[in-house]
């Protein structure tokens, strides 16, 4: 599909920070302004001392004419590049908790370990109002999830090597200001001890939203908002059709990589029953806006199908005038006709639909690249495999094509059973004549095969999953196991078992 943009975009995708990809055309009325650049989920930077909370102000792109479905398309379009230019941005979340009562940390001592990492390693705050949310230094974000999990957003690299040597820089930082407050961090999918009611809310204005809202459309919202912990990859694609490709592949897989990864089995101090509970928990969370896309897999998908998809995903909210606006149930459709009730009149800028596409949680997610969602947090070796993982499979054109034969006769409902029975049942989940066990190992072997093809000696970032994979035995598994028996069913052990 050849889009000829109406818009003067900046391209910009876990693969570069800035780059300008020049609009075939321009309309007039419109006035465009050049986008700052964004960390590897699209969040705004900007440079000098304190940043602007993300998401950003309504004044980085000025409309003086409706935006069209047309420049929505046109948007997604630009973040294809051409192979040489594709990177790998990784994003994982952790717990944090007192060392001495193993309890949450709250937002105050959140704050105290957001300024020592400012202070002592010289990164720049993000704030919303006076309030410190985040930070960000060069290409890299720290931002606070709803129940303060803190995450690292990465920059876009060139190598498993360089993402691996970013996660040990990060976690040496946290640890090194978080020990001297008695704070450690937790790798582990799901809180293990902790109620909802325990868990600290941060102080940031669209997770008030969000949390008003979520009981509305599903049973376990707040658990993910509040009580649960991802990795997740961003990766890159050349073309519509590259993007397609890659797309129905990661979603096919998204199941086998939970699996593999698999790392949150308790709940409130005892075992919930899944190997993976988080992962289970995104199937009652908004069903409007998660799960696995089967409109991918028509022959018309493409670009302008994501955007009439994401077009009809229930808004959260519009940031106006330093201020989120409660939108919830309208759709952005009802924007761009200038429909919503909460702002009657107001219509949407680019930077509108940029955060429309944050609030959509598919198990792939599509903006300018693709973002594999599907793995639990984890200890800091598996943080290394998960990328190696997906890049080993989808960077590398045999192993992607491969992995697309494989699974080209996989039927919908297939799909759906693999989505819901993995949470439970891990590798161990029947798959046809076989077991999930069976197509994990055919896959990591396509996977190595692909990083051997890339020649940078990272096939060793997939050692951490080769015994889980061989034996079948996932890390929940493992830690059901220590509870059971070492740990005399006592899960206070995980924080130190887990800690980073």
């Amino acid at each position: 599909m050849a889009v000829a943009s109406r818009l003067a975009v900046t391209r910009v995708s876990p693969a570069d920070g800035a780059r300008p990809a020049a609009a075939a055309g321009r309309r007039s009325g419109l006035a465009v302004v050049r986008l700052p650049p964004t960390d590897s989920r699209g969040r705004r930077r900007r440079r000098g001392g304190a940043v602007a909370a993300s998401p950003p102000t309504e004044e980085v792109v000025q409309m003086t004419e409706p935006l069209t479905k047309e420049d929505l398309v046109a948007y997604l379009v630009s973040g294809c590049k051409p192979k040489e230019n594709w990177r790998i941005g990784t994003e994982h979340e952790k717990f944090g908790f007192e060392v001495d009562t193993l309890r949450p940390i709250k937002y105050d001592q959140i704050r105290d370990i957001l300024n020592g990492l400012a202070e002592r390693f010289d990164w720049e705050k993000i704030m919303e109002g006076n309030i410190v949310i985040g930070l960000k230094q060069g290409k890299q974000s720290i931002s606070l999830e709803p129940g303060g999990q803190f995450e690292l957003s990465g920059a876009p690299l060139e190598t498993l090597h360089q993402t691996c040597a970013e996660v040990n820089s990060h976690l040496y930082q946290v640890k090194a200001v978080g020990e001297e407050m008695g704070i450690g961090f937790l790798g582990l999918g799901f809180q293990p001890k902790w109620a909802l009611s325990d868990i600290p809310i941060m102080p940031k204005g669209r997770y008030k939203i969000m949390r008003n809202y979520m009981p509305k459309v599903g049973t376990l919202g707040l658990d993910m908002m509040f009580r649960t912990c991802t990795v997740q990859v961003n990766l890159d694609f050349s073309s519509e059709q590259d993007m397609i490709r890659k797309f129905r592949a990661g979603l096919a897989l998204q199941p086998i990589a939970t699996a593999i990864f698999a790392n949150s089995p308790f709940k409130e101090g005892k075992p919930n029953g899944f190997l993976s509970l988080r992962s289970h928990i995104w199937t009652d969370t908004d069903n409007n806006r998660a799960g696995m896309l089967p409109f991918v897999f028509d022959n018309s998908f493409g670009f302008e199908q994501y955007v009439d998809y994401a077009l009809d995903v229930p808004m959260y909210f519009v940031y106006r005038n330093n201020k989120y606006i409660d939108c919830t149930g309208m759709s952005f459709r009802d924007f761009m006709q200038g429909k919503l009730r909460q702002a009657p009149g107001e219509l949407p800028t680019l930077n509108d639909w940029e955060n429309h596409l944050t609030t959509i949680f598919p198990e792939v997610r599509l903006k300018r690249y693709l973002e594999m969602r599907g793995a639990d947090g984890g200890p800091w070796r598996r943080l290394c495999a998960l990328p190696a993982f997906w890049v080993g499979l989808l960077y590398d054109e045999e192993s992607l094509q491969s992995i697309l034969d494989m699974t080209f006769d996989w039927t919908q409902e297939e799909r759906e059973m693999l989505r819901h029975k993995v949470p439970l049942t891990g590798l161990k989940t029947p798959f046809r004549d076989g077991y999930v066990r069976d197509l994990a190992e055919e896959v990591l072997k396509l996977a190595k095969n692909g990083l051997e093809r890339r020649g940078y000696k990272e096939v060793g970032f997939l050692r951490e999953v080769d015994e889980v994979v061989r034996t079948g035995v996932t890390p929940a598994e493992r830690l059901l196991h220590l509870y059971e028996t070492k740990w005399q069913r006592n899960v206070d052990h995980v924080f130190e078992h887990l800690l980073y």
